[in-house]
C-alpha cells in the first residue's frame, strides 16, 4: 500500500507539471515547490522549537485561525510555522500577522518528511479538517510529536470507511487526539475503534463571528450600497453567475455586488460579458479615486469616509448598479452591507462559506450540492438557508425574501445558529494548553 501511496504521489507531480505550462495556480505550485526544504532552511532557525499549524488552502486556514490567535495570545514567546498545500491559500496568506514563517507544503515523500521536522522542531503539529499526509504523521509519531485535527468531519463515504481505505484508516493511528465537527463523526470514529475524540464543534463559527463583531469598514462599498437593499454574490462560479444575471434584470431596484472565486482578467472580463457592460469594477473605482488624489489604490487607509461620500458615492450610487469585486481578501467584510447573500460552489466541486454571511444575520441562498456541508443543511432546517436548483427556485426564493418580516426572521435565524455554535477554540485549546 505504501508503494502505491508513493507512486501516486510521484504521478502526481507529473501531471501538476505538465497542467502548469497553462495553468497559472499549477505553475505557482511548482515554482513553490522547487529546492523547498533548502529554502526553508535557509529562513528559519532549528534552534528554537515551534508549533506547526497546516492547512489545506485559506479556507482552511480560517477555520484554524481563532486556535492560532488563542495560542499567540496564551504563549506570545512561541513560534508559529504555518504551511500550505495549496497556491490559494499560501499566495495570500505568505504574509500575515501570526507568524513570519509560512511556507508550502513540501510534497509527502518520507525524506522530505523527515527533513522537513527536523528543520522546523516542532513541539505540536495541528491540522485541520481534511488533511492526512502518511510520511509525516508517521514521522511526527515516531518522534513523539502530538499530531491534533481540529474541525474534522468524518462521513462514511470517506475512504477511512471503505475497503480500498487501508492505509487512511493506518494515519488515523498516528493521531494523538481528534477534534471533531459533530456527534455523527465521534461515532463514525468509534466504528474504527477510536475514542480519542472531543465534539467541539467547527472552529468558524468562532472566526466568523469574530469578523462579524469586528468588521472592517469598507467606505466605497458603503458609498456604492447607501440605503439601497443589496444582494451579495459570494466566491461565485460562472454557472451562477448566468442565475445572478438574470436576477439583477428582474430586480432593478437592487444593488448587486458580486465577488467571483476567480479574479483573472479573462474570467472577469466573461462576466462582465454576461452582466451587458452594466458593471463598475472595485478596481476602477479606486484606480478613479486615486487618480483625482494621487493615491496609493493599494492603501485603503487613505481614503476618509467623508470625502468619497461627498465625491464618489453619489456617483457610485445613482450611476452603477452592478460592482465586482476583482481582489481576493474582503468577502468577509462584505456581507455587512447585504441584505441577502447568494454563496457560490455548490453547483460544482462544493459550497464556500457560508457562515461568513449568516454571522451578519443575513439569508442565504447557495445551490443543490450542500450535502457534505452539515452547516448548510442546519440553516435550512431554521429556515436561515435556501437551496436552489434552478432560475425557477432563484426566482422564487427571492420573490418570499422581498418581504421585510420574512427576510428578517431569515435572518435573525441565521445569526442565532452562528452564535449558538461558537466555543469550539475554547475546547480544543483546554487540551493545546495541556499538551504546551
Amino acid at each position: 500500500m505504501i508503494f502505491l501511496y508513493d507512486l501516486g504521489i510521484q504521478l502526481y507531480l507529473l501531471i501538476i507539471r505538465i497542467v502548469a505550462l497553462r495553468n497559472k495556480k499549477a505553475r505557482q505550485w511548482v515554482n513553490g515547490q522547487k529546492n523547498i526544504v533548502q529554502n526553508i532552511s535557509a529562513q528559519i532557525s532549528t534552534n528554537q522549537p515551534c508549533i506547526w499549524f497546516h492547512f489545506a488552502s485559506l479556507g482552511e486556514f480560517e477555520q484554524g485561525r481563532p486556535v492560532m490567535e488563542q495560542v499567540k495570545n496564551d504563549n506570545p514567546d512561541e513560534k508559529l510555522v504555518i504551511t500550505f498545500f495549496s497556491p490559494s491559500g499560501y499566495e495570500i496568506r505568505k504574509h500575515n500577522a501570526l507568524s513570519a514563517d509560512t511556507f508550502y507544503l513540501p510534497i509527502d515523500t518520507k525524506e522530505n518528511a523527515r527533513a522537513l521536522i527536523s528543520v522546523i522542531n516542532p513541539k505540536i503539529a495541528v491540522f485541520t479538517k481534511y488533511e492526512y499526509w502518511y510520511h509525516y504523521y508517521k514521522e511526527l509519531h515516531s518522534r513523539n510529536i502530538p499530531i491534533y485535527i481540529i474541525s474534522a468531519n468524518f462521513r462514511k463515504g470517506m475512504s477511512f470507511f471503505k475497503w480500498y481505505g487501508v492505509l487512511n484508516r493506518k494515519m488515523l493511528k498516528f493521531v494523538t487526539h481528534f477534534f471533531v465537527q459533530n456527534a455523527v463523526s465521534k461515532e463514525n470514529l468509534k466504528l474504527l475503534n477510536y475514542t480519542n475524540v472531543t465534539v467541539t464543534g467547527d472552529t468558524r463559527f468562532d472566526r466568523v463571528m469574530h469578523s462579524a463583531m469586528h468588521p472592517k469598514k469598507l467606505d466605497l462599498i458603503q458609498a456604492f450600497c447607501m440605503n439601497n437593499k443589496v444582494f451579495i454574490g459570494g466566491s461565485t462560479w460562472p454557472e451562477e453567475e448566468v442565475l445572478i444575471a438574470q436576477l439583477i434584470k428582474e430586480y432593478p431596484d437592487w444593488k448587486f455586488i458580486l465577488a467571483p472565486h476567480e479574479i483573472d482578467e479573462d474570467k472577469i472580463a466573461k462576466l462582465e460579458e454576461k452582466l451587458h457592460g452594466k458593471s463598475v469594477r472595485y478596481s476602477q473605482i479606486l484606480e478613479s479615486e486615486a487618480g483625482s488624489r494621487e493615491l496609493d489604490t493599494s492603501d485603503t487607509s487613505q481614503y476618509p469616509s467623508e470625502p468619497i461620500f461627498i465625491r464618489v458615492g453619489p456617483v457610485l450610487n445613482t450611476q452603477y448598479a452592478i460592482l465586482i469585486i476583482d481582489n481576493i481578501g474582503m468577502l468577509s467584510s462584505l456581507y455587512q452591507y447585504a441584505s441577502i447573500a447568494y454563496i457560490g460552489g455548490a453547483f460544482g466541486a462544493g459550497l464556500h462559506n457560508v457562515l461568513e454571511a449568516a454571522a451578519f444575520g443575513i439569508p442565504v441562498i447557495f445551490g443543490p450540492k450542500y450535502n457534505r456541508f452539515p452547516e448548510a443543511g442546519d440553516l435550512i432546517e431554521r429556515g436561515a438557508g435556501f437551496s436552489i436548483q434552478n432560475m425557477d427556485d432563484l426566482r422564487g426564493i427571492m420573490k418570499m425574501l422581498q418581504d421585510d418580516a420574512k427576510r428578517s426572521s431569515a435572518g435573525k435565524a441565521a445569526r442565532k445558529y452562528v452564535v449558538e455554535n461558537t466555543g469550539a477554540t475554547q475546547l480544543i485549546m483546554d487540551h493545546i494548553r495541556a499538551a504546551l
